[in-house]
């Protein structure tokens, strides 16, 4: 943002800065954004303070100019000349040679020395300075002659450039802000588009997963909605109570009918014996014809008692091997 507003709105800019220095002292693009804003709304103790920083921590002298006109803003011109002699002007490009070379003349001129002034920049070569930059170079003879009390030629001077050009060159007018719009949704799929053209065979082994991966989906939603349709239809809960109580009475039928039967088992087994206990002595005639033995002869309460005795002990060997 500092970048930004740094034409259009300096003391904005400069707050901008402000507050980068706060969050990233240490930075030497923070630190130079400081300078240059600091610069632009003329607090030029801040901003040779801010660009020798820089200079300090990357080693580039790209900002001498600055520092130099910062000099002549604070009263010091000779100090301007002496950033201009020092070896860190050698090895500026050509822009910042045209650029330092202008602040010496405005220095010269501060010093009342309005021909040295002129000199320097007959010095520059027209190649070194094309388009915008040329005109810096004659508007500052212009002012070179102006301090030297030769206005008419400083006037003559400046009507052979157009008027707009060089206040832009200047930066005597206010530029205007470039609004750009991105469509960030087209922009991505265009380059979706232009990645699959280059890379076909990515898209067409991917192709086949993706289809597949997505009937699955489809038969794996379609399942699960069918499953939440008949888990919420309200027949499928009156089944589901249905059925707890169909089992729930099969299971209590089973059970009375379990008890029934081995009531009627027992039953049978009590039966028995007390059978078996009457059908012996109760033939009396088969035993009159048959004819009593001697030492054999039954009586009709022994074989009862001792059947009755079995049957009150529980010894019931014989029942246990029928059932099995």
């Amino acid at each position: 943002m500092a970048g930004r507003l740094l034409d259009v709105d300096p003391e904005r800019a400069y707050e901008h800065a402000q507050v980068a220095l706060r969050h990233a002292g240490r930075i030497d693009i923070v630190r130079e954004a400081a300078g240059l804003a600091a610069y632009r709304t003329n607090r030029f103790a801040e901003a040779l303070r801010e660009l020798r920083t820089v200079r300090r921590l990357n080693g580039s002298s790209e900002h001498l100019p600055i520092m130099a006109d910062a000099e002549r803003g604070l009263g010091r011109p000779e100090r301007a000349l002496a950033l201009a002699a020092s070896e860190e002007a050698a090895s500026l490009d050509a822009t910042g040679r045209v650029e330092l070379a202008i602040v010496a003349s405005g220095a010269r001129s501060d010093l009342g020395e309005h021909d040295a002034a002129l000199a320097v920049l007959d010095k520059i070569a027209p190649a070194d300075a094309p388009g915008d930059l040329g005109l810096r170079v004659l508007q500052a003879r212009a002012v070179a002659l102006e301090a030297a009390g030769r206005d008419d030629e400083a006037a003559a001077l400046l009507a052979t450039v157009d008027s707009e050009a060089l206040e832009r060159a200047i930066g005597a007018t206010v530029p205007e802000e470039d609004i750009t719009v991105f469509d960030v949704e087209e922009d991505a799929a265009l380059a979706e588009e232009e990645y699959a053209a280059d890379h076909p065979e990515e898209f067409a082994a991917d192709e086949p997963e993706d289809a597949d991966e997505d009937e699955d989906e489809d038969e794996g939603s379609a399942g699960s909605a069918d499953s939440a349709d008949s888990a919420d239809s309200p027949g499928s809960a009156d089944s589901a109570d249905s059925a707890d109580s169909a089992d729930s009475a099969d299971s209590a039928d089973s059970a009375d009918s379990a008890d029934s039967q081995d009531d009627e088992d027992d039953e049978d087994d009590l039966d028995e014996p007390q059978a078996d206990a009457v059908d012996e002595p109760s033939d009396p005639e088969s035993d009159l014809e048959s004819g009593p033995e001697p030492d054999t002869e039954p009586s009709a309460a022994g074989p009862a008692t001792d059947v009755g005795a079995d049957a009150a002990s529980g010894d019931r060997s014989d029942v246990g091997q029928e059932k099995a």
